[in-house]
This record gives structure tokens, C-alpha cells and sequence, in this order.
């Protein structure tokens, strides 16, 4: 009985040692395979809710309507959080929320493309600046030597209000030249269209010019060179002084590089960091920063047709404007006044085009576009008031 009842008491403790080492065995074991799982949400497999409903459910089956609704209430909360792991982007562009950041391309540009190959092969050097012509046919041999002008660094861009396009194939650089054809629109319905802030990001200046300016007197990188030099934002290049519908601020000045104010006729400028003394260009010629553009694009109706007036509303665009817009006197050129695109309106632009966007400012400014448009538009039909928008069937004045 003593030998039976010192074996039972020895075998116990071996037990027990077995029991241990078996737990620590497990817990290692579980903790490794654990370890070795991928990590995973359970608010994704939504157990809680289902857990939290079927125990009040089954095991209470009294629950009042308070403890329901905040068993919904939880259900939908852990809903949310699956919508919520959806990829929305609110800084991204309207409409593309959903995308991840990293694949958006908000912006473009006119460079061309290869068909096959590979990309570093798209363009041997990348034009840092554009160019735009809006042109007929007929002045081809002008836009011919005005193109010749810009370098390398600029994209050539025609706008085409006659239609024809491939006949512009007897230019070489007509063939690397990006082409858009629309019959008889100016170039601010092209600009609105074509020259969208996110299309013309990749140029740091953007020449918006007309197919009538002679540049014999004109180098563009030179241009570009002084326009940095002053910090011009929006710029043109001085104007031949014997032009007799010049202003005077658009004049070019002999031994000048740059000038940024001038003075007109008493009583033209109430401010003299106002237009037309001041922060003003014409739009023949007119040449935007980046930055600038951007401004002045939004800036363009959609019914804009010739865009006088748009010229005094530029200096909106920019800080201090007096300081930022000037011209350049020491690359200049000549206004040809070619009115090729009027000679497609019968009778020419005086007499049935209508007078789209005369923008008025405010002050003497108002008082000298008033006596300049009553002898532009004396026999016309309609009648004008300083101050206050009248349109006729063929005259229309707009107040900004």
C-alpha cells in the first residue's frame, strides 16, 4: 500500500510538468503562426455588429427600440467605414476624386508625339515658350518671316480662319508646326478654346500675335531675355512711333529697353498708374507669363470677338500692374494694319461686324472712349450712353 500510494504522488508532478511544457509549446507554436498571418481589419469583415446583433437577438429577445436603433446605428457606422476606404482625393480636379494622386495628369502641352519608339525620342529639345498666329492664307510670306524670328524654344501655332491648312506644307516648319482651322474666327475665340491654362502650363510665355506685324526689327529670345530682366508679366513689343493710331504708350522709345508708363492727352488719365498711362499693352501683339495667362484666360468671354477694350482690362491680372506690364522698346515691330480677316465680311468691318466687348473703365478713361466711338459709330443704327450698356442690332457695348 506505501509503494502504491508513493507511486501516485511521484506521477502527479510529472503530469503537471507536461501540461506546462505542452502550453508553452502551444503558446511559441501560436504566436509564430500568428506572427506569420497577413494583417487584416475586422472592421472590414463587419464581425462586430454581426456578433453584437445576433447575441441581442437570440439571447434577448425584450430588447426595447432604443437598444435596436443603436444596434443599427453601429451597423451603419461600420458600413461607413467600408465607404470611407474608398480612394477620395477632394484636392484632386472636379470630377476626379476617385483617382489616386499619383496617376492624375491635369496638365498638357502641344508637344508632338512619335507613333512608335520610345518617349525620350518625342523631341530633341523641349520649347519652353509658345507662339501663336492667327492667319490667312494670303499672308503666308509674312507669317513666313515672322516665324523664322523664334527659335527652337518655341512651339509654332496657327490658327487658320480661311480653312486652308496644307497648303502651308511649302514652309518646312510648317510641318513641325501644331495647325487648328475654324472659318472666320478671331484669334480670342481660339485663345478661349485652344489656350486653356492647363493646356499651355508647360510654356513660361505665351505670344498671342496677329498675322500683321513686321519683325524685321525683332528677335524673340532677346524679347524673353529682357521681359525676365524687368519682370514683366504681360508685355508687347514696341510699336513703330510714325503709326498715327498708336498710343502713346505702345510707342517704341529710341535708346530705351523698357518702358512701363508714359503721358497721353490731358484728362486721359485720371491715375497715372492707370490705363492707358499705365498697366496697359495692345492686343496685337500681347505676350503672358504663365501666371499671367491664367488670369486673362478666365478673363475671356466665350462671345468675345475682337477683344478691344480687353487691353484695358488686363492690368486685373496682375500685382502692382504699373510695375508688371510694359513694353519692350528694344525689340520692336510695325503694325501693317492688314485687315485680312474683315475683307471676308461684305462691305468690310466697319459696317456690319458687330462691335463685340468695347469694355469701358471708369473716370476719364469712360470720357475718352465716349468721344472716340460717337465718330466711329455717327450714322450707325443704336446710340450710346456713358456708363450704361446699349445694344442695337449691330453695335453692342459692355460696362466691367
Amino acid at each position: 500500500m506505501s509503494k502504491k500510494g508513493n507511486f501516485g504522488h511521484s506521477a502527479k508532478p510529472n503530469q503537471n510538468m507536461r501540461i506546462i511544457i505542452i502550453l508553452f509549446v502551444g503558446m511559441i507554436v501560436g504566436f509564430f503562426i500568428g506572427v506569420s498571418f497577413p494583417s487584416f481589419s475586422l472592421t472590414k469583415l463587419n464581425i462586430t455588429s454581426y456578433l453584437i446583433r445576433d447575441f441581442a437577438i437570440n439571447g434577448n429577445n425584450t430588447t426595447d427600440r432604443s437598444t435596436q436603433k443603436s444596434i443599427e446605428n453601429n451597423s451603419t457606422r461600420n458600413q461607413n467605414v467600408k465607404d470611407i476606404s474608398k480612394i477620395w482625393v477632394p484636392s484632386n480636379p472636379k470630377g476626379a476624386e476617385r483617382l489616386p494622386a499619383g496617376i492624375l495628369a491635369s496638365e498638357s502641352d502641344f508637344y508632338t508625339r512619335r507613333l512608335w519608339g520610345l518617349p525620350n525620342e518625342d523631341l530633341a529639345s523641349i520649347p519652353k515658350y509658345l507662339v501663336t498666329f492667327t492667319v490667312g492664307y494670303n499672308q503666308r510670306n509674312n507669317i513666313d518671316a515672322a516665324v523664322k524670328k523664334f527659335s527652337d524654344n518655341f512651339t509654332i501655332l496657327l490658327f487658320h480662319y480661311d480653312g486652308q491648312t496644307t497648303e502651308w506644307d511649302e514652309f518646312e516648319w510648317s510641318k513641325r508646326a501644331i495647325h487648328v482651322s475654324a472659318r472666320k474666327q478671331t484669334k480670342w475665340w481660339y485663345a478661349k478654346r485652344f489656350l486653356h491654362p492647363d493646356i499651355v502650363a508647360a510654356y513660361d510665355y505665351i505670344f498671342i500675335w496677329d498675322e500683321d506685324l513686321g519683325v524685321e526689327h525683332f528677335d524673340a529670345e532677346e524679347y524673353i531675355k529682357l521681359v525676365k530682366k524687368h519682370g514683366l508679366e504681360i508685355s508687347q513689343p514696341g510699336l513703330q512711333p510714325n503709326r498715327g493710331t498708336t498710343w502713346q504708350m505702345t510707342k517704341r522709345r529710341d535708346g530705351s529697353e523698357v518702358h512701363k508708363e508714359t503721358t497721353e492727352r490731358p484728362g486721359w488719365c485720371s491715375d497715372p498708374h492707370l490705363p492707358p498711362c499705365a498697366a496697359f499693352v495692345e492686343i496685337m501683339a500681347p505676350v503672358f507669363s504663365r501666371d499671367a495667362w491664367r488670369c486673362v484666360w478666365y478673363m475671356i468671354q466665350n462671345d468675345l470677338v475682337h477683344g478691344w477694350g480687353l487691353d484695358l482690362a488686363l492690368q486685373r491680372c496682375v500685382e502692382p500692374a504699373h510695375e508688371k506690364i510694359g513694353v519692350v522698346d528694344s525689340q520692336w515691330v510695325v503694325h501693317q494694319s492688314v485687315p485680312s480677316l474683315g475683307n471676308q465680311v461684305k462691305d468690310g468691318i466697319c459696317k456690319n461686324l458687330t462691335l463685340a466687348y468695347y469694355i469701358f473703365t471708369c473716370g476719364s478713361i469712360n470720357n475718352y472712349f465716349y468721344s472716340i466711338l460717337i465718330g466711329a459709330t455717327r450714322g450707325r443704327e443704336g446710340s450710346m450712353e456713358r456708363g450704361t450698356i446699349k445694344v442695337s442690332t449691330r453695335v453692342e457695348y459692355v460696362q466691367v
